[in-house]
Parts: C-alpha cells; sequence; structure tokens
C-alpha cells in the first residue's frame, strides 16, 4: 500500500516539475529579439486578435460549463465530487490551450527575426521551443489535474473513483468548442484570403495587402494551437480515465495507478526528446524532429519496463500492451506522412493540369484510401491487447485502455512538433507582411512546409489517439452498466435495440461534420465579399499605398465561430442523456459503437484528404507544373480550399465528438436502466 500511494502521489507531482519546464522553456522563447517595429506591430496584432477571440470564446465556454456544473451537482448519484471533477477538467484543458496559445503567438514573431538574423538552426530552435510549451502544458496540466484528483478521490481504493469521469466531460467539452470554434475562424480567414488573394488579385500569399492575412494568422494560433492542445487533452485523460475506470471494476488498486504512473515518466521522456531535438537542431529540421519523435517512446517504454516490473500485481503482458500502443502511435504518424506528403501528393498536383474538377476527384480518393491501413493498425492494437491483458488474467478491454495510454503518454513531445508548425506558418507571415526579403522567405518556408508534414502526423496521431481512448471509455461504459445489471444488458447485434442506437449514433459524425463545413462556408462567404470590398474602395490598396481594414476580418471570422460553436456541442452533450434514458443503456451502447465507427473513418479521410490537397498546392508553389500563377496552380488553390474545412474543422471535430459522447454516456452509466422510458 506504501509504494502504492507513493505511485498515487507522483503524477501530480511531476506535473508540476513539467509546469516548471514549460515556463523555463517559454523564458528562452523571449531570449531572442521580437524584431524592429515593423515586425513588432504585425506580431502585435496576430497576439491581441488571438487573445481577444479566446477571450470571448471562454466566457461562452463559461456560461455552457457553469450550467452542467449545476446539472451535475443536483443529480442524484453524481453530487459535489463530480462537479468540482467537471470544473478541474475544463479549467485544466482551457489553461493548457491559453498558454499554448500564448507562447505561439510570441514564439513565431521571433522566429521571423531569428531567420533573418541568425539562420534556419535559430528559427528552428525558437518555433519549436514555442510549439514545446504547448506540448510540457497539455502533459503537465493533465497530470496535475487528474493526478491530483485520483490522489484525494481514488487513492485509498476507490471511494470516490467515479467522480474522476467528471474531470474527463470537463476537459472533452472544452476541447469540442475549442476546436470547432477555433476551426471555423482559422479556415474562414484561410478560405476568403486565398480565394481572393491568390485567385482573383493574382497576389502572393501573406500579402500585406490582403485583408484577411493578419485573420489567418490569428486563427492558425486559435485553431491549430489551441484548438488542438484541447483536442489532445482529452484525449490523454480520457484514455487515462477509461483505464482507471476498468480497473475499478475488477478492484485492482494496482492497475488503477498504473496509467497515471505511465503517463508521469512518459512526461520525463518527453522533456528528455525536446532535449534531444534541440541538440540535433544545427542538423536538417527534419531529421532533427524525427530524432526526437522517435526516441522518446524508446525512452518511455524503457522507463515503463522498470516502473511495471517494481509495482506489485501488474502482470509483464501489461508491458507489450502498452508497447502495441506506442508503436501503433507510430506507425499511423508514418501512414499519415505518406499520404500527406508523399507520392500521392504528386499525383493530385499532376491533375490539375485538367482543372479543379479532377483535382477534386484525386483528392478524395486518397482520403479514402488513406483510411484502410490506420484502421487495420487500430484493429491489431485492439486484437493484441486484449489478447495479452486476457492471457495475463486482466479483463481484456483494460488492455486497450492501457494501449491507448501507451499511445498518449508521450504527448509532450508530440504536441510539440505539431504546434511547432502553426508557430513556422506564422514566421513566414510576418517575414512576407514586414518585406524581410527572399532569404529569410526561404527558411521559414522550408520551416513551414516541413511543419505542414508534422502536422498531418500529428492528427493522424490524434485520430488513432482518440479511437482507442474513445473505445476504452465505450468499455468503461460497458463494463460498469455490466456491473450494476449483470445478464439484463448485453450488446448483441441480433438486439433490434443495440442496431437503432448503433444508426443513430453513425448519423451523428456526419450530421456534426455538415453543421461546421456550412458555418466555414457562411463565415467564408462573408469574408469573401468584405476582402473585395476592401480591394474596390480602400483608394491605394492594391498598390501598397493603404493599409487593409485587418480588423473587421478578425470581427467576421470571430462572430462567425462564436456563433456556429455552440450547436455541434449542444448535440454532443445531449444525445447521450437523450438515447440513455429515452431507449436505454443497451440503445446508448449501440450509438457509441457506431459513433466510434462514424467519427474514425470520416477523421482520417477528412485529414489525410485535406493534407494532400494543402500539400499539391505548395508542390506546385514550389514552382513544379507551372508554379505560381498558372492554371495548375489555380486548380490546386481550389483543392486546398475545399481541403482547408477538412483537415482543419471537420475532420478535427470528429476525435473529441466521440470522446465528448463517450465521456457523457460513462459519467451517467450508473443513473441507467438497459431500457428507456420510451421502450
Amino acid at each position: 500500500m506504501g509504494f502504492y500511494m507513493n505511485v498515487s502521489l507522483f503524477p501530480p507531482v511531476l506535473g508540476l516539475i513539467g509546469m516548471i519546464a514549460a515556463f523555463i522553456v517559454y523564458a528562452l522563447v523571449m531570449r531572442y529579439p521580437d524584431g524592429e517595429d515593423k515586425v513588432k506591430k504585425i506580431g502585435d496584432q496576430i497576439h491581441n486578435g488571438a487573445l481577444a477571440f479566446m477571450k470571448t470564446e471562454y466566457k461562452y465556454l463559461l456560461a455552457f460549463i457553469s450550467v452542467l456544473v449545476v446539472i451535475v451537482y443536483f443529480t442524484p448519484g453524481l453530487g459535489p465530487h463530480t462537479a468540482i471533477a467537471v470544473v478541474v477538467g475544463a479549467a485544466c484543458s482551457s489553461l493548457a490551450g491559453f498558454i499554448g496559445m500564448y507562447a505561439a503567438t510570441k514564439a513565431n514573431v521571433r522566429t521571423a527575426t531569428a531567420a533573418q538574423q541568425d539562420g534556419a538552426a535559430a528559427a528552428l530552435s525558437v518555433s519549436f521551443y514555442g510549439g514545446s510549451v504547448m506540448g510540457l502544458c497539455v502533459a503537465s496540466l493533465g497530470l496535475i489535474g487528474l493526478g491530483g484528483l485520483f490522489y484525494f478521490y481514488a487513492a485509498d481504493g476507490g471511494s470516490h473513483v467515479h467522480a474522476l469521469e467528471g474531470f474527463g466531460m470537463g476537459a472533452s467539452v472544452v476541447a469540442l468548442f475549442s476546436r470547432v470554434g477555433g476551426g471555423i475562424f482559422t479556415k474562414s480567414a484561410d478560405v476568403g484570403a486565398d480565394l481572393v488573394g491568390k485567385i482573383e488579385a493574382g497576389i502572393p500569399e501573406d500579402d500585406p495587402r490582403n485583408p484577411g492575412v493578419i485573420a489567418d494568422n490569428v486563427g492558425d494560433n486559435v485553431g491549430d494551437v489551441a484548438g488542438m492542445g484541447s483536442d489532445i487533452f482529452e484525449s490523454y485523460c480520457g484514455s487515462m480515465i477509461a483505464s482507471i475506470a476498468i480497473a475499478y471494476t475488477i478492484n485492482s488498486p494496482s492497475l488503477m495507478s498504473l496509467p497515471l504512473a505511465l503517463a508521469a515518466i512518459g512526461l520525463i521522456a518527453s522533456i528528455l526528446g525536446i532535449f534531444i531535438v534541440k541538440l540535433q537542431s544545427a542538423k536538417e529540421p527534419a531529421s532533427a524532429l524525427r530524432s526526437g519523435t522517435f526516441f522518446a517512446p524508446v525512452i518511455f517504454i524503457i522507463m515503463a519496463y522498470f516502473l511495471i516490473n517494481n509495482m506489485d500485481d501488474v502482470p509483464m503482458a501489461v508491458l507489450w500492451c502498452v508497447v502495441s500502443g506506442a508503436a501503433g502511435g507510430v506507425i499511423i504518424g508514418l501512414i499519415t506522412e505518406y499520404y500527406t506528403g508523399g507520392s500521392p501528393v504528386k499525383k493530385i498536383a499532376e491533375s490539375g493540369e485538367t482543372g479543379s474538377a479532377t483535382v477534386m476527384i484525386s483528392g478524395l480518393a486518397v482520403g479514402m484510401q488513406s483510411v484502410v491501413i490506420p484502421i487495420l493498425v487500430l484493429a491489431t492494437i485492439i486484437m493484441i491487447s486484449t489478447s495479452l491483458a486476457g492471457n495475463a488474467g486482466i479483463v481484456g478491454v483494460y488492455g486497450v485502455g492501457i494501449a491507448a495510454v501507451g499511445m498518449l503518454s508521450t504527448v509532450g513531445i508530440t504536441m510539440a512538433i505539431d504546434a511547432y508548425g502553426p508557430v513556422a506558418d506564422n514566421a513566414g507571415g510576418i517575414a512576407e507582411m514586414s518585406g524581410m526579403g527572399k532569404e529569410v522567405r526561404d527558411i521559414t518556408d522550408s520551416l513551414d512546409e516541413l511543419g505542414n508534414t508534422t502536422a498531418a502526423i500529428g492528427k493522424g496521431f490524434a485520430i488513432g489517439a482518440a479511437a482507442l481512448a474513445a473505445l476504452a471509455i465505450i468499455s468503461a461504459y460497458s463494463a460498469q452498466v455490466s456491473d450494476r445489471w449483470g445478464d439484463a444488458f448485453a450488446l448483441s447485434l441480433t438486439d433490434p435495440m443495440v442496431l437503432v442506437g448503433m444508426f443513430i449514433g453513425i448519423c451523428i459524425p456526419f450530421l456534426i461534420s455538415s453543421i461546421t463545413m456550412t458555418a466555414v462556408g457562411d463565415a467564408a462567404f462573408e469574408m469573401i465579399n468584405e476582402i473585395r470590398r476592401q480591394f474596390k474602395e480602400i483608394s491605394g490598396l492594391m498598390e501598397g499605398n493603404a493599409d487593409p481594414d485587418s480588423e473587421k476580418c478578425v470581427e467576421i471570422a470571430t462572430t462567425a465561430a462564436l456563433k456556429k460553436m455552440m450547436l455541434p456541442g449542444v448535440i454532443a452533450v445531449v444525445m447521450p442523456p437523450l438515447v440513455g434514458f429515452g431507449l436505454g443503456a443497451i440503445a446508448l451502447g449501440g450509438m457509441l459503437a457506431g459513433g466510434l465507427l462514424g467519427c474514425v473513418a470520416l477523421a482520417l479521410f477528412m485529414a489525410n484528404a485535406g493534407g494532400a490537397w494543402d500539400n499539391a498546392k505548395k508542390y506546385v508553389e514550389k514552382g513544379n507544373l507551372g508554379g505560381k500563377g498558372s492554371d495548375t496552380h489555380a486548380a490546386a488553390v481550389v483543392g486546398d480550399t475545399v481541403g482547408d474545412p477538412f483537415k482543419d474543422t471537420s475532420g478535427p471535430s470528429m476525435n473529441i465528438l466521440i470522446n465528448v459522447m463517450a465521456m457523457v454516456s460513462l459519467v451517467i452509466s450508473k443513473l441507467l436502466e438497459p431500457n428507456g422510458i420510451f421502450f
């Protein structure tokens, strides 16, 4: 019991150390100069725009979470402990996104200045440091929040262990709003700036004359940094909560404490991975980032061996479940890299020689094909982990949960490399807008191109992790309902209520995708008209003798994002209790199964198709197939325009959607009966 208590205290303490490391890294970023007056002015516009959006977004979130907390507090069977956990989960997720965004908007201008003054190695260091703050905050705040609650609620063997599920619900709701709101903001600005700037006006990307450019750069931070951070945070914590819940049903304190202990050593491995990237930064940027990506999981697995070997009642087979998850995450990332940066991208670009229609067809085909292997990898992880856990005398679904923990334990370095991309992208925009010159732009473009690949890998990893985390949460839901109702609860394909639930579940991701795509389209329509108006009405703008009204474009994107993000969040939170109480726990289990399959397939399809279209456009812009200004380029831009909301709005929202529904279902599981009031 003494070692168990020490293990329980280890994660929050290490989380505090991780936050100290994050602030040290932030201090290193701030040591670099932020440039001359014009550069500083542009950087401040991006920073202030992102800050203003997130403050307003969090006001909306505060109202929604407050209502949720009141409902949870006064619901019999949930009560104050679960309500406190909801508050802590929402606060930690919000704080991780906010700190990460703040650091990124300080790092982007310093990356551009470092590229101008000190070259590519310095620029890589600054941009990677900026992303590392996000990665460290996600991992550390997860350990502080969830680890602290576990210590107070469950370290005695589980007196209030179910309250931890509230933490996951709070984090998931914040993640959905942040991802959807940020995604609508960034893509409405991006689509408007690209279509009017590149196609109609024929000016370069990030041209200072384009009114939508500042809004586009703001969107990179609120969507791709803060939104992505909250996305990974909820999967990271969700996998641990599910594993703890499953271990509780089999009354194993050691297995309950293991997920947090693994995440804690994963943070150590991530910090070492960040250090490795820094040591390698003088080399080729791609090689440096790849070193961190691969060495961190290896370090983590070695440390996991010694941890598991020294824990009572934890069979060594659990280590191989962890390995299967960690290896699966790397494989899914590499597959994503191929489809979004390999030969399929060149084929999409070449199809642009016959027009935008063939670009669309080839991009859709690549996206559809890219779904197959990752899903087979996920199926293999499930098969291996459940078999290993079952053979070791542990309930098989615990193996799935701990595999998800293994995949997500090095989230610190994974998120750092992903968040590096938007920082590098912003640095390129700042370099262009401030007129730093071709040499600087070449450096930032090379970092940005690598950032597109790392972002695509990050999205693939996020989808795989969300799928495993969601499956683990659904398994925990099934285990808890079964523990209460026994043979009265069973999920069988011969049961019509299971099938009804599955059909309902698979509809929801398509509905949410439609809502978010429509939101981007509507906002982009307004953005395009505003940019056209400014080009037409502001005298001297096209000649470079007048400044655009960038604040108006930021306002349009902000208003659209805040108005349109509410409905997906409400649907995700309301559907589980509606189906669970209305049709019963059996139908809800079917809904979660259908939702999981629909969300994973759509997320992979949209993320990879969007990433491939984006890089096909960049391939043409590098001078291939006629280069910028050619008909092929115009066709590739159209593909990228459709792909933008695919990969940065609707696709990522699928990861969070299934986790929100699964976590809400887990929270209400002990209140449900096998059949509902309507059946």
